[in-house]
């Protein structure tokens, strides 16, 4: 190889490597811009999931009620014994969501991901 020959070589990927970079910078621009357009749409997103929740509460309060009277009805039992069938219906479900979802939230994690949740976590608890 000549000396000319061996210039160019690392010449042409610093070159490279610069055009990878701008290309890089260029993206996470566009990423960026992107991400503010999208915060109403993320925003209202979150808004009509909260509704959602909050409506789903009310129905499943409903159903409790409703329940509770027609297991009064069919058992002819007092009040305290209906809300106490229900409060142990209601234990009974809470236990087995919370052993599935302990069971599928368990599991390796990347140390990328739990430092995000770290994070997260410490800015919604306003922690520094």
């Amino acid at each position: 190889m000549t000396n000319s020959e061996r210039k160019k070589g690392p010449g042409a990927a610093a070159r490279v490597t610069a055009l990878a970079s701008s290309v890089m910078d260029l993206h996470v621009r566009i990423a960026l811009q992107e991400m503010d357009k999208e915060k109403r749409r993320l925003i209202s997103g979150v808004i009509f999931l909260a509704t959602g929740g909050v409506l789903m509460l009310f129905a499943l309060l409903g159903s409790e009620l409703i329940l509770g009277y027609w297991l009064r009805g069919l058992f002819d039992i007092d009040i305290k014994s209906t809300i106490l069938i229900l409060v142990f219906i209601n234990l009974a479900l809470a236990g087995m969501s919370l052993r599935i979802g302990g069971y599928l939230a368990k599991g390796p994690y990347l140390p990328e991901t739990l430092d995000g949740i770290a994070k997260t976590t410490k800015a919604i608890l306003g922690k520094s």
